[in-house]
């Protein structure tokens, strides 16, 4: 299965990629809609237009010099966002096994928290009741509010489908494994391989009684163990999946963008953003102990989707237009989709299971460290919400 699951990531990556890039294509090449919304497309503020062409804060070489400058900054501050956790094994003080990882995976966690409600979910709402938009359908049904809760019911069935596949999967090697075994071992000198296996053990025998029972608890653990780990692997790429289609829909938006004023706070706020966010999904692929080279795909994807983004925007300055009918309509639902999956992922996956895992739970000091870097986190994600 490990072999397995970095190929699927990088493919549903891929696929993911390949589907917003050929989408955004689709409607950059759209023509506006002859139901023009009334008024809007003719005022001097540019509702419909964007920013007017030759105010203060249009300027194509200066705009170009930002972008230029911040698809390194962002690289790289998504970078070493996303290692910083990868070599905290080297840190003592920043293992997995710390207090001061779990504070800041919390931070982390309060920051992606932020970056769903604050940033992505206030965005779709935007872009869904745009007055580009014709009034019906989109004025009159909260498709933001209806998509994202879709995208939390999904993430939540794809996360129990695959440990439930993955469960019986495991049950049914068990019993493989238990009946071949019977075919060429006796009774009394099997040993318990697998749950429920322990009655095949000479009963009469004090010694043989207790290592049944010490294998048994052994074979338990080995299989929460395994359940845990294939459930932080699900959190990895689902996360991963969310943070990528945001990341690719707001870099194609700074990269089209000419408006000065808009671009230079949200190259800092991206760089901020990304750094936290990293170190979020950072902690949850070293939780799932992939290996080398499955941790170079993930981290490669995320570091590089803002960048794609800006870059995807540059080529298509010309043709695409953040206020057509059409590009409002696909960004936002993707928008909706992706702040969805974030809600879900920080509160349930992220938050939840720390918050109520053994560790936070045996410390009410750390518990109210940890609550309050959530909040510092999503705190801070939400000052940024002002430039960005």
């Amino acid at each position: 299965m490990s072999s397995q699951t970095p190929r699927r990531a990088f493919v549903f990556t891929l696929l993911v990629l390949t589907s917003s890039s050929l989408a955004l294509t689709t409607f950059a090449q759209t023509e506006p809609t002859n139901e023009a919304p009334p008024a809007a497309t003719t005022t001097t503020h540019g509702v419909c237009g964007g920013p007017a062409i030759g105010g203060k804060c249009h300027s194509v070489p200066r705009a170009l010099r930002l972008k230029l400058i911040s698809i390194p900054a962002i690289l790289l501050a998504s970078m070493a966002g996303v290692c910083l956790p990868l070599v905290s094994r080297s840190v003592p003080a920043l293992r997995p096994d710390g207090n001061l990882f779990v504070v800041v995976k919390a931070f982390a966690s309060g920051v992606i928290l932020g970056t769903g409600y604050m940033h992505v979910l206030p965005d779709s709402f935007d872009d869904l009741t745009s007055p580009c938009l014709p009034r019906r359908p989109w004025a009159e049904f909260p498709f933001t509010a209806f998509v994202a809760m879709l995208a939390a019911v999904f993430t939540l069935m794809v996360d129990s489908l695959m440990l439930s596949f993955h469960t019986r999967g495991n049950k049914g090697k068990c019993s493989a494994a238990v009946a071949h075994h019977g075919h060429d071992i006796p009774p009394l000198q099997q040993g318990p391989h697998c749950h429920g296996h322990g009655h095949l053990v000479d009963m009469s025998s004090e010694p043989a009684r207790l290592e049944g029972a010490v294998d048994k608890v052994e074979d338990d653990d080995v299989e929460a163990g395994r359940t845990q780990l294939l459930r932080n692997r699900v959190i990895v790429q689902v996360l991963e999946m969310g943070i990528v289609v945001h990341s690719v829909v707001i870099g194609l938006g700074m990269g089209a963008s000419q408006n000065v004023c808009t671009i230079r706070p949200l190259v800092a706020a991206l760089c901020f953003h990304q750094l936290f966010e990293g170190m979020g999904l950072g902690g949850c692929i070293l939780q799932a102990e992939y290996g080398a080279r499955a941790r170079s795909v993930l981290v490669f994807f995320f570091s590089t989707t803002t960048p794609f983004g800006i870059a995807l925007g540059l080529a298509l300055t010309r043709v695409y237009s953040d206020s057509s009918p059409t590009a409002l309509i696909v960004v936002g639902l993707l928008n909706a989709a992706s702040a969805g999956l974030l809600h879900y992922m920080a509160l349930v996956d992220l938050l939840a299971a720390d918050f109520m895992g053994p560790k936070l739970q045996g410390s009410v000091r750390l518990q109210l460290v940890s609550f309050l870097a959530v909040l510092l986190g999503a705190g801070g994600m939400s000052v940024m919400a002002k430039w960005a």
